[in-house]
This record gives C-alpha cells, structure tokens and sequence, in this order.
C-alpha cells in the first residue's frame, strides 16, 4: 500500500511541514516563492506517487528528483531572504537530504541513476 512506502511518507511529510512554514511567508511572497516552493513539493509527491503505480518507474523518479531540487533551492532562498530562522532551515535540509537518499536508492534499483556530471564533463 502507497502509505507504507517509506519515500512516499517522508515526502508527505516534507510536504505538509512546506505547506505550514511558506504559510507564515510574507503577503508579498505568497504568489511567488510560497506558491513555487508548495508546487514543487506537490511535483515530488505526485511523481512518488506515478513511481509507484508506473511501468516506468525511472521516468517518475527523475521527475521526483527534479522537483526535489527545486525545492532545496526554494526552501534555501526562502532561508536567504529570513523567511524562516536556521532551525527551521536545518529541519528542511534534513528532510530533503533523507527523501533525497530514499530516491536515490529506488532510481538505482530501476535503472534511473542520473549519470555523474563530474565523470561526465572529464570526457
């Protein structure tokens, strides 16, 4: 059942701590970088979930990884521009790196393991 896969809770809950701290964000930042950094939240989820029912696993773990990275941008500007304090910002650094480490392991066990851009640039 999805809510027992691991990823998919992790990224819940990343999601709802997101939703919680971009609600406390300025008016001015509600439409802008709350909107963006929820959206890419939501992404991730919704492609765990796509993961989980696809054939094609590894397309839907990209997308997730992606939208991961978004939302370590998103969620470390938001620290920049003193949105929220540093605890707050270590809490979410946490929270990604481990759904990080979690989609790491299921793209390389279905073959979608993005290739080392170091390695790659060697040529």
């Amino acid at each position: 059942m999805l809510k027992d896969l691991i990823v998919f809770q992790k990224a819940y809950d990343l999601l709802k701590w997101i939703h919680q701290l971009t609600a406390k964000y300025p008016k001015s930042e509600k439409f802008v970088l709350a909107a963006r950094t929820q959206n890419e939240a939501l992404e991730l989820l919704s492609a765990v979930i796509e993961a989980n029912e696809s054939r094609d696993k590894a397309a839907a773990l990209a997308r997730a990884n992606l939208a991961l990275e978004k939302t370590r941008i998103w969620v470390r500007l938001g620290f920049e521009l003193r949105f929220m304090n540093l605890k707050q910002y270590e809490c979410a650094s946490r929270m990604n790196d481990e759904v990080g480490r979690l989609l790491g392991g299921l793209r390389k066990r279905f073959g979608g393991a993005a290739p080392d851009m170091a390695a790659s640039s060697k040529g």
